[in-house]
């Protein structure tokens, strides 16, 4: 049982890891502005959930922060035009992805103007309705900034029957050499609050704990001098990578644990990200949609370093350009940091409202890694797990596919956050194995939700066809009854045949007998419709 709350205590958890921080090289300068770009390719998927659907067509002329692409669900955001300009092309383009894959695109040809189109603030946000409140944050287009992407509306819409207790504003930004939260923090920790403002009015939670490492503690002293009267703790805690992940955060400032394959709203529980919180009050209070975030450019390969406001849709190219790039044949570029991030295979790619770190290192700063030698069960990995797995199983059972043993295990709780990658003496690409075990789960998940589809679908067909042909059975032993009736009948109303009363009483027989045929079948039971069919 957890120990009462006290305020300002945290916890510890367990595992993690200190690798070099790597951070003050991008915090030397006030955030940057890049510039608008000749053309903005904008991939209809920004967040976890169902890809945008594009609401304009080629050689329509957008405004500033117009929808171009309407939300396709529930779980799904809306996408905005960054600029004014000219819509070019809806087509397949190269996204930011670990495979190098691409998806559909929107490409706008920028006019130079940067024109807005019409901006919806809410004058007084305590006076709407709450729906609608939230519905106006998800027609912002905002997903959350620090980490996959979840589409901030669905989190402020908890179940009824699970009251939301805590707010957790997560400061943390544990990832080494990225900045872009702290320098938010440093010039905007006003405007920050006031999207804090607007989720505690949305929640109504009795706490309200910012969380951030004691590695900055002028972000920490930002934001308390930004306060005046709000109730919000800001909390500092030691220093430990990765503290930033959401169930490490909420284990660190409650005690609790959220357990396996449950949610934070299980404990009463919201997280919402720094960057999050600004894309709020932009929304909510300016009327300005989600077209833009802070990205940290950093990495030795960059004359200039620092943290960049950049509109969404610009590709990495003109951003690094801008930035004094001079890439090698040796060197990467990734995006995110060294411990979560990837390798883009190439850097004529959009920048998304995930993009939070462009990591240009020299071979000499990010060697490429070793080759990986046999596991030697040292045990390493699973004192540095934060989510207290055993990697080392779940590497065996991702070598052999044994999907029953990863599901045991509670692969998904994973978090992929390198650690065990980091620590092994055998340099195994730990992580690498997992994500690719984490995708075939999916898949097979995928695919038994249609084979079950498939096979409703065909028993359904079944007993339709059974029951229409017992419904034509009974209507020919009907017909037959029908007919032997009449025959009686007329035999009946013959006086003069010799064999007219045998016959008669053969025709009441066989008209009994039809009968109870009749009635064995079913007839009179209507037969299942076309309509109880799954899926049509």
């Amino acid at each position: 049982m957890n120990a009462p709350h006290k305020k300002g205590q945290t916890w510890d958890i367990h595992g993690g890891i200190h690798p070099p921080e790597n951070k003050t090289q991008s915090l030397g300068k006030p955030i940057m502005q890049a510039a608008v770009p000749a053309q903005l390719i904008l991939p209809l998927s920004q967040s976890i959930g169902a890809p945008a659907e594009p609401c304009v067509e080629p050689g329509e002329h957008v405004l500033k922060g117009q929808l171009i692409a309407q939300a396709a669900g529930f779980v799904s955001v809306p996408l905005h035009a960054p600029s004014s300009g000219r819509v070019t092309a809806i087509e397949d383009r190269p996204i930011a992805h670990s495979s190098g894959m691409s998806a559909p695109c929107i490409v706008i040809d920028t006019d130079g103007e940067d024109r807005w189109g019409e901006r919806t603030p809410i004058a007084d946000y305590t006076a709407v309705e709450r729906t609608e409140l939230i519905n106006h944050i998800r027609n912002a287009g905002i997903a959350g900034m620090g980490g996959a992407g979840f589409p901030t509306a669905v989190k402020l819409n908890p179940p009824a029957d699970k009251p939301i207790t805590t707010l957790i504003i997560n400061a943390t930004e544990c990832e080494p050499y990225i900045t872009a939260d702290h320098a938010l923090i440093l010039e905007r920790a006003g405007d920050i609050l006031q999207g804090v403002d607007v989720l505690t009015h949305l929640l109504q939670p009795a706490r309200i704990l910012i969380g951030l490492e004691d590695n900055k503690p002028d972000a920490a002293a930002a934001l308390r001098d930004s306060l005046r009267d709000r109730p919000y703790q800001v909390i500092e805690f030691p220093t430990k990578y990765p503290s930033g992940g959401e169930k490490q955060l909420i284990e660190i400032l409650t005690g609790k644990q959220v357990p396996s394959g449950g949610l934070p709203a299980d404990l009463g529980i919201v997280c919402q990200n720094i960057g999050t919180c600004y894309a709020i009050k932009r929304a909510v209070v300016d009327g300005e949609p989600l077209i833009s975030r802070i990205t940290t450019l950093t990495g030795n390969a960059l004359k200039t370093l620092g943290n960049t406001e950049v509109l969404l849709g610009t590709t990495m190219q003109t951003l690094l350009e801008a930035h004094g790039w001079q890439p090698t044949p040796q060197s990467r570029l990734i995006m995110g940091g060294p411990m979560m991030g990837f390798t883009v295979h190439s850097a004529n790619v959009p920048i998304v409202k995930t993009t939070n770190c462009l990591l240009a290192p020299t071979a000499e700063e990010l060697p490429p890694p070793h080759l990986a030698q046999a596991c030697i069960r040292c045990g390493m990995c699973a004192e540095a797990c934060p989510a207290s797995l055993l990697p080392q199983q779940l590497y065996w059972y991702s070598r052999a596919r044994e999907y029953e043993q990863l599901e045991a295990h509670n692969i998904a709780d994973c978090i992929e956050c390198g650690a065990c990658s980091y620590v092994c003496p055998s340099n195994i690409p730990l992580v690498q194995y997992y994500r690719a075990s984490k995708a075939e789960l999916r898949e097979r998940a995928e695919e038994h939700i249609k084979a079950e589809h498939s096979r409703q679908r065909f028993e359904f067909r079944q007993e339709r066809l059974e029951a229409a042909e017992r419904e034509k059975e009974a209507k020919k032993a009907a017909r037959k009854a029908a007919a032997a009736k009449r025959a009686a009948q007329k035999e009946a109303s013959t006086p003069d045949g010799d064999n007219s009363a045998a016959t008669a009483k053969q025709a009441e027989i066989e008209a009994a007998v039809a009968r109870a045929k009749a009635k064995k079948v079913g007839i009179g039971q209507p037969a299942h419709s076309d309509d109880n069919e799954v899926g049509n």
